[in-house]
């Protein structure tokens, strides 16, 4: 009987240990280097003064113990407005690894299935070009689509024969009218409309609006209160103010593409982008994959779900020669490296790593994106701070 309630015991304490919480905490607490991580912030801090960037906060975890929450630059330079650690940031393509998720947690539910064919739930998908499309395809961005915009324009309209108008669904409906345009399932090509097809599934599976099932399945049970859909202030709990001035490089001058106040690009959720959240309820959501699928005695996903979303299932689609140059994979809504590494960015500043290896979770979030090449060596930097396993 002892030994029974020993071995309990140890598997209790194994399933706790797994499910740890973010804290704050020192570098030393869990093996890093604090003077390896301040020439990492100095790197953004110098990039800022240069106005190379305008803004960034940079969080850092390891072992759920928060050891960077840095804040660098201005909401709005030219009112010299800071930004603070609660900023809140348009997070673009950082939301498919989001709608992945609910996707999953909806398999789980045997809801729908990774494999289940578009067309079960879209009848505009039930024709040649796409039938074969499978919820697999649109996750792994093999569906086949060469659709180039997020939309086409312009948008449905309400009338008699669309009193919905406009909508997710009916835009959506237009691209399984078009199809693939390649063979489905032999090659990779990033697609936004996959990921808005994805979206679609969910709200057609669940009875309910893409916002309110992230909401329920994901951003209420994480504790995610700092995360929403649609730049609006009352869809933001009045937080508005918590958001920046986007600038975008042109002609090698900054300009502000969207500022607080202004209409969303879209007047309904998507789910390619249009997630807004902060740096710490983005790491809780890393986190939550760090430990296998729970975060707070919560569990969103099962281990073995997460090992398959993290899985590079296009890595089979490329020659040796190509993998040599090839430099991440895609798993399903995540971006996967070669070495373990997953992730993904968005479009608007925001970049996201999670380490498994090293236990690391590395945020970078700005509202100027400059390319890729000064956050990516930024996240080696802190690679190398680990200094013990």
């Amino acid at each position: 009987m002892r030994l029974i309630c020993l071995i309990l015991l140890l598997i209790f304490r194994s399933a706790s240990a797994a499910d740890l919480t973010l804290s704050l905490g020192k570098p030393s607490d869990v093996g890093m280097d604090a003077t390896i991580l301040e020439a990492g912030v100095n790197m953004y801090r110098k990039a800022i003064e240069h106005d190379e960037v305008r803004s960034a906060v940079i969080l850092i975890a390891r072992k759920g113990r928060v050891v960077v929450h840095e804040t660098l630059g201005w909401k709005d330079k030219e009112s010299r407005n800071p930004l603070k650690k609660n900023a809140m940031f348009r997070m673009a393509s950082n939301t498919k690894p989001v709608v992945a998720t609910a996707v999953a947690i909806l398999s789980e539910k045997s809801r729908l299935k990774f494999d289940d064919p578009v067309y079960r739930h879209f009848s505009s998908f039930n024709n040649d070009r796409a039938k074969g499309i499978t919820l697999h395809h649109l996750l792994t961005h093999t569906s086949g689509f060469r659709i180039k915009p997020i939309f086409f324009k312009p948008l449905i309209e309400k009338s008699v024969k669309h009193p919905n108008a406009p909508s997710l669904k009916l835009e959506v409906d237009r691209f399984g009218e078009i199809g693939a345009a390649k063979p489905i399932g032999e090659s990779y090509s990033y697609s936004n409309a996959g990921f808005n097809t994805l979206g679609a599934v969910v709200e057609t599976v669940t009875g309910k609006p893409l916002e309110m099932c992230l909401d329920q399945l994901i951003y209420k049970p994480l504790g995610m209160n700092d995360s929403y859909h649609h730049e609006v202030a009352d869809k933001l709990d009045g937080k508005l103010d918590r958001m920046s001035v986007v600038y975008y490089r042109r002609e090698g001058k900054w300009v502000k593409g969207w500022k607080p106040g202004q209409p969303p690009k879209y007047p309904f959720v998507r789910a390619s982008g249009g997630m807004i959240s902060t740096a710490m309820d983005y790491a809780i959501f890393c986190q939550m994959y760090l430990n296998g699928g729970v975060y707070g005695g919560k569990r969103i996903l099962k281990t073995e779900t997460v090992k398959l979303m993290t899985t590079p299932y296009t890595e089979s689609l490329y020659t040796p020669v190509q993998k040599s140059k090839q430099e991440h994979y895609y798993g399903y809504g995540w971006r996967v490296h070669k070495d373990g590494v997953y992730g993904h960015t968005g479009s608007d500043g925001t970049a996201a790593w999670v380490d498994p290896q090293r236990q690391l979770i590395v945020l970078v979030f700005t509202q100027s994106p400059t390319g890729n090449k000064l956050r990516d060596r930024f996240f080696k930097l802190v690679q190398l701070a680990v200094e013990k396993p």
